[in-house]
């Protein structure tokens, strides 16, 4: 997980991992993160946060807050997500978050967006952070984050299940969608078949 990095880390270099989370949902923002982590120690565990337990990804997720150099968080609502699409809305949470780091690295090391807008050279990956130690630190990071923010949505919009499925669009919430229609952090733009 850490060969991408080693080749930075060797030369005194800092390297930035950044990634996102939330393009798929039907409402809830966009939430991406830049972290910068030390070389070592190194915490065990980090890996794509989708392949971590929710108690795993929580721990970890502690332990990289406690010990990481910088972390950056980017956050895009679901009204700036329908005025300039999905896509848009990822690479301006990437760029955000970057811009949030309290140290600016050499090198950024992301998942594949394209045509991210900052000022250091990065590297994107397929499936980042699957093969990169920093990119899944930043997935964990983005993750816990976001699934923080729809659980108090939930608090506010307890009908949706939130919670649950943190605006994802499963059948019980496409369901409730349907009998209540919908609440202020549903992206319309991803509604239009299920509301027609």
């Amino acid at each position: 997980m850490c060969a991408h990095e080693r080749k930075y880390w060797d030369k005194g270099l800092v390297v930035a991992g950044i990634d996102e989370v939330g393009r798929g949902p039907l409402a809830g923002p966009c939430v991406a993160a830049a972290v910068i982590m030390p070389s070592g120690p190194l915490i065990e565990g980090v890996n794509d946060s989708k392949k971590l337990s929710e108690k795993k990804r929580q721990s970890i997720y502690e332990q990289i807050m406690q010990h990481a150099v910088a972390v950056g968080i980017g956050i895009v609502d679901n009204f700036v997500i329908d005025e300039i699409n999905i896509l848009n809305a990822a690479k301006r949470a990437f760029a955000t978050a970057f811009n949030e780091l309290d140290t600016t690295p050499d090198f950024v090391l992301c998942d594949r967006i394209g045509g991210i807008d900052i000022d250091v050279d990065y590297r994107e990956f397929v499936r980042g952070d699957a093969i990169s130690y920093s990119i899944a630190a930043a997935s964990i990071v983005a993750k816990v984050t976001r699934d923080e923010m729809m659980r108090e949505y939930d608090e506010v919009f307890p009908m949706y299940g939130f919670a649950q499925h943190k605006g994802y669009g499963t059948a019980q919430h496409i369901q409730v969608i349907k009998e209540n229609g919908v609440s202020d952090i549903h992206r319309m733009s991803f509604l239009k078949k299920i509301l027609s």
